[in-house]
């Protein structure tokens, strides 16, 4: 059945009507899990607060267990779904700049909006810092265009890299997220406990 463009069940004109969707529901359940808050975001980075690291290993564990099953009853051709080309260097540049943002700000671009939408000044500065850097970049991007696109790896899978089938990286990051779970609420019970103690004293 799906992906319902490519296999042109319904036309390309909806892709914009669709993402507005997905991208309102998306930032509908960013804010309910709290990712409007800077100080929610960047607690992972200090131990108090790993609700961005649930959130996102439930949402990648659904999506990757719910592909299954959607392609073992038919319902998807996972050979149609887009995947991401992979540009190994800038990406991993990308991901270190990123996290850098993270741990600064306390936002990424997508939970800077959510913020913006409830009027937070802090999420405003950080949304107008995106477009200010994704302007800077566009202009400045010949000078490093080698760079960027150096170690193409093409639309690659983490089980295509490492010779493995879909089903086993889904499995070992279940299993991931089961224990990420399980050691970041040891970590958030005693980082809370000693900030209690501290406070009393």
């Amino acid at each position: 059945m799906g992906p319902l463009i490519p296999q042109e069940i319904i036309t390309g004109q909806w892709d914009f009507v669709i993402a507005l969707l997905i991208g309102a529901s998306f930032g509908f359940i960013l804010e309910a899990s709290g990712f409007s808050s800077s100080r929610n975001i960047a607690g992972v980075f200090y131990g108090y607060n790993f609700v961005v690291l649930r959130v996102f290993f439930t949402a990648m564990i659904v999506a990757m267990v719910g592909l299954m099953y959607f392609s073992y009853f038919g319902w998807i051709d996972i050979d149609l779904v887009f995947v991401l080309p992979t540009y190994l260097n800038s990406m991993l540049l990308g991901g270190f700049i990123m996290g850098l943002g993270f741990v600064i700000g306390g936002f990424c671009p997508g939970t800077s909006y959510t913020a913006v939408a409830i009027g937070k000044i802090d999420g405003i500065f950080f949304a107008v810092g995106t477009f200010v850097g994704i302007f800077i970049f566009a202009e400045a991007f010949p000078l490093f265009e080698d760079f960027y696109t150096a170690n193409d790896l093409g639309p690659i899978t983490i089980g295509e890299m490492l010779g493995v089938s879909n089903q086993i990286v889904a499995f070992v990051f279940s299993i991931i997220a089961i224990v990420a779970f399980y050691v970041t609420w040891l970590i958030e019970k005693r980082v809370r406990k000693g900030m209690t103690e501290y406070k009393f004293e």
